[in-house]
């Protein structure tokens, strides 16, 4: 068994796995062990499907030193005139470029592809069986929210003999045309099979959409990186306070985030039950209520030929109907921990929906903070998203978090320069002499304390229920 003594050891080199990494580098003079079993770095997004592309602008994504995006809007597309959104194929070659050129070169980072980890500091070849025994002063599980993707899901529901039954990643390689196609699923890969079906071509009343919840979506407009776009992104925020703040229930907030755009729904007759913050564009809005068969029978629990059955009822199709597989939730772990433990950092989410920015935090917080207690103070966990009203629940760690940060001015400072944060930058970089603009930022901050006190009533009535 061969030692290795480092700074840090890194389980993954995922997004969350390069993200803190590429900090470490940056703020501190660290060394760093990183320990992966895929062949390379990216994580899920080597076994993504092929057509998958972010969901979020991809100047929001990666490691903080290194562009991903260079700043062009899609011109064509359902995304058209936003920011652009990388591709998988995109990203893992990114990720490559960052490990080879950055990384690698630094002299500071060794990098174990293909290799398990065993737990205590141990890993193994998966190539070789060779072992490492590696000595740490602080180990860093990237891997906490195990991102699930469809090609290695094991499905919930039984299956029966001579069902055409593929994952998302088999749509592609699709040669014999089905009579139908069934998406099983209403999250963002469902979202992403519907819309890759209907581009390419496929009647939408040849689609039946399995959907067992209906979602709440996120505008992608808002969320944009451009300062051409200060309007839509600070104003919908500010709106989002001010629908908090004027809120008299639980109801009534979601009709006004709804109203505000803060929200969207495929269905406007249907109140969601699921929030996972998956993010739309208008368009493909647009093109998902093309969908007209909608199936809200709750789960399904067996596929047979011609049948479908679901827990509250059965839905028949054709004999030679094609289901896809989009039932795994993408990070299937929803169980939170502190950050900071001993010689044990775990990154999780402590801004929402932002694994990537989160981690490139918790690593500056890490080297430049002393005591654990202040760390982890800094650095809480927003947890993942679920239920509707899971929407209340994270805004209150989410806007404790940013006022700490804001607290700050060391981390302040650290912010408006990390490119993964580019609120940030709008909200320091804004002409004060526009009076559009300086009239927003005004709402906003007007709004967010008695935004913070409505979140605490509507949290307790929650809590009461539950």
């Amino acid at each position: 068994m061969e030692k290795i003594t480092t700074d840090y050891l890194i389980v993954g080199s995922g997004a969350v796995g390069m993200a803190f990494a590429d900090t470490l580098l940056t703020d501190s003079d660290a060394d760093i062990v990183i320990v992966d079993k895929h062949h390379r770095p990216g994580g899920h997004w080597n076994i993504a499907y092929p057509f998958v592309r972010l969901h979020q602008p991809s100047a929001f994504y990666g490691v903080s030193s290194t562009e991903l995006s260079d700043g062009r809007r899609d011109q064509v597309g359902l995304n058209k005139g936003l920011a652009s959104l990388a591709s998988g194929a995109e990203v893992i070659a990114y990720f490559d470029q960052v490990m080879l050129e950055r990384f690698l070169p630094s002299g500071r980072v060794r990098y174990l592809p293909m290799h398990e980890y065993l737990g205590d500091g141990c890993c193994r070849s998966l190539l070789t069986g060779k072992t490492f025994e590696i000595t740490a002063r602080k180990h860093v599980d990237a891997t906490y929210l195990k991102t699930s993707t469809p090609s290695n899901h094991t499905p919930q529901f039984s299956i029966g003999e001579d069902v055409r039954f593929i994952p998302l990643n088999g749509l592609p390689d699709l040669t014999d045309p089905p009579d139908r196609y069934v998406v099983i699923g209403a999250g963002k890969t469902g979202i992403d099979a519907c819309l890759w079906l209907l581009e390419n071509g496929v009647d939408p009343d040849d689609i039946d959409w399995i959907m067992p919840r209906d979602g709440w979506l996120l505008d992608r407009a808002n969320a944009q990186p451009s300062m051409d776009f200060f309007e839509q992104v600070m104003g919908a925020q500010a709106a989002q306070f001010e629908a908090l703040a004027e809120a008299s229930s639980i109801d009534d907030l979601f009709d006004r985030l709804e109203k505000a755009g803060n929200l969207l729904r495929v269905d406007k007759t249907v109140r969601p039950k699921m929030f996972h913050g998956a993010t739309v564009s208008k368009p493909e809005l647009e093109e998902l209520r093309r969908i007209r068969s909608i199936i809200r029978l709750s789960r399904v629990t067996s596929l047979e030929v011609g049948k479908i059955t679901l827990e509250h009822g059965t839905h028949e199709t054709p004999a030679n109907t094609l289901f896809i597989d989009c039932s795994a939730s993408a990070i299937p772990n929803l169980e939170t921990k502190p950050v900071f433990e001993g010689d044990l950092i775990t990154p999780q989410t402590v801004r929402s929906y932002q694994p990537v920015f989160s981690a490139s935090l918790i690593a500056h917080v890490e080297v430049t903070r002393e005591s654990e207690a202040n760390k982890n103070r800094l650095c809480s966990v927003v947890p993942l998203p679920n239920h509707d009203t899971d929407w209340i629940r994270i805004m209150i760690p989410f806007m404790t978090n940013q006022y700490q940060w804001s607290q700050d001015r060391e981390l302040r400072d650290w912010l408006a320069e990390n490119r993964l944060d580019g609120f940030a930058r709008l909200a320091r970089d804004y002409d004060r002499s526009d009076k559009a603009k300086k009239e927003i930022m005004t709402r906003l901050r007007a709004a967010s304390m008695p935004a913070m006190a409505k979140l605490q009533t509507f949290n307790a009535q929650l809590e009461a229920m539950t």
